[in-house]
């Protein structure tokens, strides 16, 4: 089941506006200055790569309220959600909200939607890279995907390293990739390679989704207008090559809340939200977290796409951010989490740990590998 429905659901039974929750949020690449006071006020800001968001709040009467009215939404979704893997059991109230949603929705269920396997996850993000930074072999990659059959979705992030070629070499016949073409200056190039390696190796059958650049707005690198003329450009360039399917940008739920003319470009909002750098969630939490940023993204996009979560993991390693707490144990606790909570709307970050990569600002940014030690 489609999230909109979901949430249209929770709705019913009383969901939360549009303004963010009483929360602090420190993100790796964020850039963008939020503060609630009786109504939002938004400041972007630099371009410098790294920044951090920050939600502070004079808090209400209503508060109290508020919190408590959140806390029953998420439990009305999540019960939404459970209920309705079994047509059989589905509520009046699941049944009401598909009705409501069917008729708001213009995106397609075959964007968004997918078969979670045993991994309970929509996909996993995946990276062809030795840890000295080099590309992974044919033979390596290959070895690598074996790992990662569980997964229906596997998405990649550019066109370098012969990655698309490779991958579509090792994966299962079932599984399906959401491709990246990163470096929007390279829009046609990528966009042959892409097809170079689907006649040689596939189908466009096989290729799920294509996004333009990566959290281009969050970075600062392109205001909302350009990712916009960026994505119609892939989006020209993929059709001519013979592609049919989903296009999207992806950026991070912040970027797409404080800026929802991105809502207009993707044929669904693909977003990257990272509970671990919210310094009150803790990692059993995170299903919760990345489940109340689903319906922040849905209600700034007013109701009329479907979100899937892009990236969502839990580090190993790192410094700790008032609870959130990076740890082995604590990886898998919050993988869980957000897999029993909303994985069928989410790639799970990463595949392998990315040695390759900076410590970054925490000391986290090499450890987000679930099936790394």
């Amino acid at each position: 089941m489609r999230f909109q429905k979901l949430i249209t659901a929770a709705s019913l039974l009383g969901a939360v506006s549009a303004a963010p929750a009483v929360r602090h949020h420190k993100h790796k690449r964020d850039v963008v200055t939020e503060t609630v006071q009786a109504q939002v006020t938004v400041m972007v800001g630099g371009a410098a790569p790294t920044g951090i968001v920050e939600e502070n709040a004079v808090l209400a009467d209503t508060t109290a309220q508020a919190a408590a009215q959140t806390t029953a939404t998420v439990a009305a979704v999540s019960a939404a959600q459970a209920q309705a893997s079994s047509p059989a059991t589905t509520t009046s109230i699941i049944s009401t909200a598909q009705s409501t949603a069917s008729s708001s929705s213009s995106s397609s269920s075959s964007s968004s939607s997918s078969d979670t396997s045993s991994s309970g996850a929509k996909g996993i993000t995946y990276s062809p890279y030795n840890s000295d930074g080099t590309c992974k072999s044919t033979a390596d990659v290959a070895s690598d995907l074996q790992q990662l059959q569980d997964y229906p979705n596997i998405r990649l992030y550019g066109v370098d390293c012969n990655q698309v070629a490779n991958v579509l070499q090792g994966k299962t016949s079932s599984q399906k990739l959401f491709l990246g073409i990163y470096y929007v200056d390279q829009i046609q190039d990528a966009v042959d390679t892409i097809k170079s390696a689907v006649e040689s190796y596939g189908s466009w059958d096989d290729i799920t989704t294509v996004s333009i650049g990566n959290e281009l707005v969050n970075g600062g690198s392109a205001t909302p207008s350009q990712v916009g003329q960026y994505v119609s450009t892939g989006r020209s360039a993929l059709q001519a090559a013979g592609y049919t399917g989903s296009v999207v940008s992806v950026d991070t739920f912040i970027a797409v809340i404080n800026n929802p003319e991105l809502c207009q470009y993707s044929d669904y909002m693909a977003v990257n939200a990272h509970a671990y750098f919210d310094q009150n969630t803790a990692a059993a939490d995170a299903g919760t977290w990345v489940l109340e940023q689903i319906q922040r993204v849905w209600t700034a996009c007013g109701g009329e796409k479907d979100v899937v979560i892009t990236e969502s993991g839990w580090p190993s390693q790192g410094s700790t951010l008032g609870v959130a707490v990076p740890s082995k144990d604590n990886q898998k606790a919050a993988i869980s989490a957000i897999t029993s909570t909303c994985g069928s709307s989410t790639y799970v970050f990463n595949a392998f740990n990315d040695l390759w990569k900076a410590p970054g600002e925490y000391g986290c940014e090499q450890y987000w590998g679930i099936l790394s030690n």
